[in-house]
């Protein structure tokens, strides 16, 4: 045999051998699976195929895409941005949640998209990606100090809601970590699937549609929202599980959760729907290319005026880098919203405890100075 069909025959073996890791590495458990791709209860395949929002193998926005994915442009991802990530480390409350009396109302930060809430003695966890936001652990390493919440830190919950099935809301590690702490989940559907392939009990798993309910403990009634996103843990199984929006309608109030969204119709027929007392809004990793998956600056007051809400709350910033802004600029935006139109925007820091009942309680601008 030639030297040179020696060398290509290599070629072909080192190709194969890591076609083959490729493979391999996708199929391990923190990948999840999704519907169709084994035993799917073939109750949630007739109503995901009976959804008006599921056509040609895939959900749907209400709104159109005007981008079929979000990205940013070639030239951007090597351009230099300063101030991506904070030089000091972020400051944090250290909070005992297994100490918060069952009955008081309240919400803690834990970073990112992740939220403890309790109301009416009944807790819940929000999106927690306390561990890794990406499927490989040295990529999208987190600011320092903003991931000072783990899992041992998580007592027991009610409920976990699942928004939509990207890394930085649904980190397999996490969840494998809570199992044991996780009453029921509650998520879009198709998104089910992933903790199927968890071993979670068929009985935990509560998949719905937008516009559809579900009665909790504590008579609090979970609604499922639409948001305006995309969906999927590889880029080629997108849109195959239902992002949403949540509406924790307790007794006492109502408190709503985006989820990832763009700026879309949804929020004026959320607001006109519902008297919000605390809108959760995930406001941070935007850029021109992923308008139509992220609420940009200049529609985030739109949002805010759309859904009306007595106070409202921004997360998705100052955990990662995931898109080409200054850390902090999602805060001093809506930090000058505040003074210009009047908003009632709370800035908690991570770990500072929220009193869904206090109206009056005040937050520092606990970013500024901060390099």
């Amino acid at each position: 045999m030639s030297r040179k069909m020696k060398a290509l025959l290599m070629i072909v073996i080192i190709i194969i051998v890591l076609v083959a890791v490729v493979i391999s590495f996708l199929a391990t458990p923190r990948f999840g699976r999704t519907p169709r791709d084994s035993k799917t209860p073939l109750e949630i395949i007739e109503r995901i195929e009976a959804s008006p929002h599921y056509r040609d193998g895939r959900f749907h926005n209400f709104d159109a895409r005007s981008v079929r994915l979000g990205g940013d442009s070639p030239h951007r991802f090597f351009e230099k941005v300063e101030g991506l990530r904070p030089e000091s480390k972020l400051p944090s409350i250290e909070i005992d949640l297994f100490k918060i009396e069952a009955d008081e109302d309240i919400l803690v930060w834990l970073g990112h998209s992740a939220l403890y809430i309790r109301t009416g003695g009944v807790s819940f966890l929000v999106d927690p990606s306390l561990l890794t936001g990406s499927p490989i652990w040295f990529i999208n390493q987190p600011f320092l100090g903003s991931d000072v919440f783990k899992p041992n830190d998580i007592p027991k919950i009610d409920y976990l809601l699942i928004s939509h099935d990207h890394f930085d809301h649904l980190d397999y590690d996490t969840i494998n970590a809570l199992r044991d702490r996780i009453g029921k989940v509650v998520c879009g559907l198709g998104t089910g699937e992933h903790f199927r392939r968890w071993n979670f009990a068929e009985e935990d798993i509560i998949e719905l549609d937008w516009n559809e309910s579900a009665v909790l403990k504590g008579d609090i009634t979970l609604h499922i929202l639409p948001a305006r996103h995309y969906s999927g843990r590889i880029s080629f199984g997108s849109d195959k599980t239902l992002w949403v929006s949540f509406m924790i309608a307790a007794p006492s109030l109502n408190i709503y959760l985006s989820g990832d969204t763009s700026y879309g119709s949804h929020f004026k027929q959320i607001g006109e729907k519902f008297d919000i007392d605390l809108a959760i809004i995930e406001f941070g990793q935007y850029n021109e290319a992923w308008r139509d998956s992220h609420i940009m600056p200049d529609d985030i007051g739109n949002v805010i005026s759309d859904l009306n809400p007595k106070r409202a709350f921004m997360t998705h910033h100052a955990k990662y880098a995931l898109a080409k802004h200054h850390w902090n600029e999602p805060l001093e935006i809506v930090s000058k919203l505040n003074e210009q139109e009047g908003f009632d925007i709370i800035t908690p820091m991570m770990g500072e405890l929220v009193y869904l009942d206090d109206l009056s309680q005040e937050f520092s601008k606990w970013w500024v100075g901060i390099k």
